[in-house]
Parts: C-alpha cells; structure tokens; sequence
C-alpha cells in the first residue's frame, strides 16, 4: 500500500486540515466513541491517529499503521510530544497491515485505499482484525476529472470512485452500512470530492 506524500499530511498543515476535514462526523458515524479499538491505516504522520486517540481515552487503543519508517518515526515524536500513549505503531507490509485477530471495533482507511495494489489481502486482513460486528471505514477523494473512468484510471490519477469499492467490500464478505458520497472537499477543492463507505463484518 505505497503512500503518496502531499502537504496535508505533515504537522504544519494540521490546523488548516481540521477545517474541511469532517473528523467529528466521521467518528460519530462510524460509532468510534471512549473505549473503541481502532486501527489506522495508512496513518502517515498521525493527523487522523492523534484525533483518534483523544477520542477512544485511556480505556481505548489506536492501531496506527504504514508502511514507512520515516513517517512512523515522525508519528512517535508526534504522540511523545503529546503525550499519547495509547497508539500502538505498526510498520506493515503492503498487502498486511499486520493487525491483531478478532480485536478491533473500526478499522479506517483514509485516502490510501486507491494506492494499494493488493487491496483485496488488506481487505481480508481487516475484516479478519475486526470483532463480529466490527466497521470498516473507507474514505476517498473522487477528482472531477476522472468520474466514470476506469479503476485503474482511476489510481492513476490518485483517485478512486465509491462503485468499485462498495463492489470490492461485498467480495470480502462485508456488509455495506452507510455510504455518503459528499462528505466536503479535499482541501476545500471543489473538484476533490471526499466520499465514505462503512462496512460491517456480519460474522
């Protein structure tokens, strides 16, 4: 799951991200809430990980994942600076975010999910890190420019429709919960719409 380094994701970009980044609205969609077991992956420099870890306290555990050392190691400045001690940090292989089995409440995939190659095995990692009932949250940027193209058009352009991953979370055996198709812009890009899909595993 190679990971594409934009500004957004460095610590000085943070503040501005919070404005066009719905992160309240996706936590109470997806029921993360104090307690919740919860991974991240594709975590990056730990924006979504850090929000993640105030919201599931002391009595919860955030999975933060990727599969760069560089960025994981500015990740566990990030927390210490913070003092966030509740985030396991994980160095995963691209097509094994090397999670633990039946453990976790939500698993969030947040604009890595269109660089993955081997997306169907982190799929399978996922629903098998997941409790019954557990929540895959996917969320996406759709470009103007490339609705209605090819997936691999798509990926190309750094980009990914809902269709095909509504498609792909079925042929895992996951069950489609919730899906919003406007959930802002991409840094207030108009044409960078972010979409999101939530999925439960049914057994």
């Amino acid at each position: 799951m190679p990971m594409v380094a934009f500004s957004q994701y460095t610590e000085n970009d943070w503040e501005e991200r919070d404005t066009w980044m719905k992160v309240s609205d996706i936590f109470e969609i997806a029921n993360i809430q104090y307690g919740s077991y919860v991974a991240d992956i594709g975590c990056h420099e730990g924006y979504l990980s850090i929000h993640l870890a105030h919201q599931v306290g002391k009595g919860g555990r955030v999975y933060a994942v990727d599969v760069r050392t560089d960025r994981l190691d500015v990740l566990k400045d990030n927390l210490e600076d913070r003092a966030l001690y509740n985030v396991e940090v994980i160095l995963g292989d691209y097509d094994n975010p090397k999670l633990p089995e039946n453990k976790l409440d939500v698993v969030v995939i947040m604009d890595t999910y269109h660089e993955m190659t081997d997306y169907m095995a982190i799929l399978n990692h996922a629903k098998n890190a997941l409790k019954p009932g557990g929540r895959i949250v996917i969320i996406e940027k759709l470009k103007s420019r490339i609705k209605g193209k090819t997936r691999d058009e798509q990926t190309n352009a750094h980009s990914l429709g809902m269709r095909y991953v509504k498609q792909e979370l079925k042929d895992v055996g996951f069950k489609l919960q919730y899906e919003n198709d406007d959930m802002g812009n991409w840094e207030n890009d108009p044409d960078k719409v972010i979409w999101m899909l939530v999925a439960t595993k049914t057994k």
